[in-house]
């Protein structure tokens, strides 16, 4: 299937490792001009390198914090500069730190507001207003399980997530008579380095080693297995084509099956 993605810009953030960075080198491989955003320099342009040298097309990077608003700002304009005007964007940043509700304080809060919520919001404002001129765009917001199904020791995933799930929907209905499309995917558990960290830090928790705490997660996954980085890719991409023309305001959950919530 053609997915019509040749020549399209792609922003994707978060995308110098993990879910961001196979999303990136698919949307590459399909021949979309992909921008890779990551706070660390080095991280990017090594992820450059990366999709160049394993078949996917020239690829942009910068180094952007997205907690920021000016930080997100500087990348749309160099994007826009080096590649043209975005026809794809994809939010996406790290996980906010492991803990309970009442183990943060009120700069913590701030900061994963900031890193989680805002980080969405500002993306879409700055490509927004050119979609809307040219009626056409899509856009996928990333999430987590935790949407549906809150996570022991991570409140701040729990309690704020939702959030970017309701503004992802909102957008839907705000933006669909311009022609621009907004989805929401909700990984599980997908074998990332993000992943691995949480199986490392409750393998320590639990007294059992990170293998042991990996095979008891998959006996809750039907499918009996971690997700790979490029299936969960793949979705992403499919909907960000227009092949998923008439799809806008979904909410796909990526997860072999771990969530048991009927919607």
């Amino acid at each position: 299937m053609d997915l019509g993605l040749k020549g399209k810009v792609a922003m994707v953030a978060g995308a110098s490792r993990g879910l961001g960075f196979a999303i990136a080198k698919v949307l590459s491989s399909e021949g979309a001009l992909v921008s890779l955003a990551s706070r660390n320099s080095s991280a990017v342009s090594k992820a450059v390198e990366r999709i160049e040298s394993e078949g996917g097309g020239a690829a942009f990077g910068f180094a952007a914090d997205v907690s920021t608003a000016d930080a997100i700002a500087n990348w749309h304009l160099a994007t826009v500069e080096r590649l043209g005007e975005v026809d794809l964007l994809v939010t996406n940043s790290g996980g906010p730190p492991a803990g309970t509700l009442l183990s943060f304080n009120d700069a913590a809060w701030q900061s994963a507001f900031d890193l989680l919520v805002m980080s969405a919001i500002r993306m879409v404002r700055v490509v927004a207003p050119s979609m809307i001129a040219r009626k056409s765009g899509s856009i996928v917001v990333l999430t987590s399980s935790t949407v549906k199904e809150p996570i022991a020791n991570l409140a701040q995933s729990n309690v704020l997530r939702p959030s970017v799930s309701a503004l992802a929907k909102s957008l839907a209905n705000e933006l669909a008579e311009y022609g621009i499309r907004v989805n929401h995917v909700m990984p599980g558990r997908i074998a990332t380095d993000r992943v691995r960290e949480l199986d490392e830090l409750n393998s320590r928790k639990n007294g059992i080693t990170v293998e042991e705490q990996q095979k008891r997660a998959a006996a809750n996954i039907p499918m009996g297995r971690y997700g790979t980085p490029d299936e969960f890719a793949r979705a992403v991409t499919f909907l960000l084509s227009g092949a998923a023309g008439y799809i806008t305001g979904a909410s796909l959950q990526v997860d072999g099956g771990q969530m048991h919530s009927v919607l």
